[in-house]
């Protein structure tokens, strides 16, 4: 059992890391708002992994993993809808160009 969760814990650490990775380094705001996902979703791997073969298996992880499920959804809808208002009044998604809060 322990070695299931050792691969799940690995597996969740290099999505985090590619995401952390995406999130500090690209420009696009797109794939800026596609990495900070990557990085949900491995923080509910973990929270899945700990949920099934923790030393108190239960339901908790995944209760957690849904809640983070739902912050993700509004995120992205909510990261969307001001990238394109954004995009609209600079004409660009490159979030080196988004320093200013005035057009």
């Amino acid at each position: 059992m322990s070695g299931m969760l050792g691969s799940y814990l690995m597996l969740a650490a290099i999505l985090f890391c590619l995401g952390l990775y995406g999130a500090l380094t690209k420009r696009s705001a797109v794939i800026v708002l596609l990495s900070i996902e990557l990085m949900l979703n491995a923080v509910n791997l973990n929270l899945i992994a700990f949920s099934k073969y923790g030393v108190v298996p239960g339901l908790k992880g995944q209760i957690f993993s849904l809640f983070n499920m739902t912050i993700a959804a509004a995120e992205a809808a909510v990261g969307i809808a001001i990238l394109i208002a954004l995009y609209r009044n600079k004409g660009t998604a490159n979030v080196d160009e988004f320093n200013e809060m005035k057009r």
